[in-house]
């Protein structure tokens, strides 16, 4: 079953290390690196805490910001229905091939591999002079200061790229493609250090060439020992449950899904406030795996993400709060006040990023009502954040957007302390000095959805809040 990922103990919070780094060393989630997200064992420490064993054909987990599917995979390896929703094509694709993968011949996977490995090593081995050229083409419109790959690499990247487009059956040309974006940037001249950036720009040289078939070859035969393994699992689970990812922003579920009142439970985490551009970071595979096509990011969902993006917002005119949450009010005037000759780059920019982030956030309550079922968990993993020198708790304008949209917050857990802000603080974009560093931690806030349905309402902060903690216990002690 489950129990070679359970080894490690929770921590007093009742939580093991969120830290994603953990997936590396776990069946179907360490296919594909990832920059953000969440331990499988955070997960199953959600799932045994707030799902009540029982008949699990009946139970639904979602994610709305499903990423690479961490919270899916996990929870339908325990035998729940899943369903989610991610914007980035890349995502969907690993997400939607660890599920379907269920399903998938294994026999039939490894009958390509081998073909896979034959016919590279006859079109272009890695010791010797090759046979003809690739009939595709790269990527029109990647650019950077480094191209992609060596031109000897680019080659044996081609070459792989024609065996994926004779692949008859969409669920294993899929496959295929994961494996390579998996592992194109480990031969490439960039690096993850952590987010994508080039080689030189580390003090690592170029790779002008390498073993490319067996690298993707590797991965292939990891994916289908995975699977294999996944596949007897489930046999012992009794069930394949029910599975769905979306290729669209959450903000589309009601049109999407057409049930109310169906999940469970909710385990997520969205983008933070930090303008992090996830789409920047999956460059190389959306353009090499035909997700997007000339300069920028098109196809890659960039104007659909959560929160935007501060070059996105900075400059249009000033936007406001779309509901009444006066402590947050409060902030984002102060930052709007804040190096005003410095115009969209000052705090006029960085306010309208702000406002944009939580009246998505009220979205996102507000969508999600509609789904729970009556009790239902919610569980939302976020970080506070440094904007123009000013701390932002966002993990208690969360819990507070959540009452205003009629649920119930119930508790903030501290997860851990991550790093100290300073970098942050005295980033050049941000604000040239800040008088103090700031504690950036992670949280998890915990929401629910109450059995009865009642009148929206605003709890008025009159008082700083100090750390992860009740917002009405903020609001209890500003009275």
């Amino acid at each position: 079953m489950l129990g070679t990922f359970l080894q490690t103990a929770p921590l007093t919070n009742g939580f093991r290390d969120p830290a994603f780094t953990r997936n590396k060393e776990t069946p179907l989630h360490r296919w594909v690196p990832w920059i953000a997200g969440f331990s499988a064992q955070f997960v199953d420490d959600c799932l045994g805490k707030y799902l009540q064993l029982g008949n699990k054909k009946d139970v639904w987990v979602l994610d709305p910001f499903a990423g690479v599917g961490t919270t899916l995979v996990q929870a339908f390896l325990h035998g729940f229905n899943v369903v989610g929703f991610e914007i980035n094509p890349y995502a969907v694709l690993a997400c939607k091939a660890k599920l379907e993968a269920a399903r998938l011949s294994v026999r039939e996977l490894d009958r390509h591999i081998s073909a896979f490995e034959r016919y590279m090593q006859g079109r272009c081995p890695d010791n010797g002079a090759g046979n003809g050229n690739p009939r595709s083409k790269p990527p029109e419109g990647f650019s950077g200061r480094t191209q992609l790959f060596s031109p000897k690499v680019e080659h044996k990247v081609l070459f792989v790229k024609d065996f994926i487009s004779r692949i008859d059956g969409p669920w294993i040309r899929d496959l295929f493609r994961l494996a390579l974006g998996s592992v194109m940037v480990s031969f490439s001249n960039y690096s993850y250090e952590p987010s994508l950036t080039r080689r030189a720009a580390v003090d690592k040289p170029n790779i002008p060439d390498a073993p490319v078939a067996a690298v993707v070859a590797a991965k292939l035969r990891l994916m289908l020992e995975d699977i294999a393994w996944l596949q007897r699992h489930l046999h012992e689970v009794g069930h394949i449950p029910e599975q769905k990812v979306f290729h669209d922003s959450f903000f589309t579920a009601a049109q999407a899904i057409k049930r109310r009142a169906f999940v469970d439970l909710v385990v997520t985490s969205p983008p933070y406030l930090n303008n992090y551009h996830y789409p920047r970071n999956t460059r190389p595979q959306l353009h090499w795996l035909g997700f997007a096509s000339g300069p920028g990011y098109k196809g890659a969902g960039e104007g659909e993400s959560f929160g935007k993006f501060w070059q996105t917002v900075r400059d249009l005119p000033a936007i406001n709060l779309g509901f009444d949450l006066p402590a947050l009010q409060r902030t984002i005037t102060l930052i709007r006040s804040l190096n005003t000759s410095k115009g969209q780059y000052g705090g006029a920019g960085w306010a309208n990023y702000v406002a944009t982030y939580f009246n998505d956030t009220y979205r996102f309550w507000s969508t999600l009502h509609h789904l729970l079922r009556a009790h239902a968990k919610v569980i939302v993993v976020l970080g506070n954040s440094v904007i123009q020198g000013v701390e932002v708790k966002t993990d208690v304008f969360f819990g507070q957007i959540a009452e205003l949209c009629g649920l119930d917050f119930e508790e903030t857990v501290l997860l851990r302390k991550k790093r100290t802000g300073s970098s942050i603080i005295q980033s050049a974009v941000r604000v040239d000095k800040a008088s103090e560093k700031t504690v950036l931690y992670e949280t998890a806030v915990i929401v629910s959805r109450p059995a009865l349905s009642r009148r929206k309402f605003s709890i008025p902060l009159r008082a700083s809040y100090a750390g992860p903690a009740s917002p009405r216990n903020v609001a209890a002690k500003a009275g």
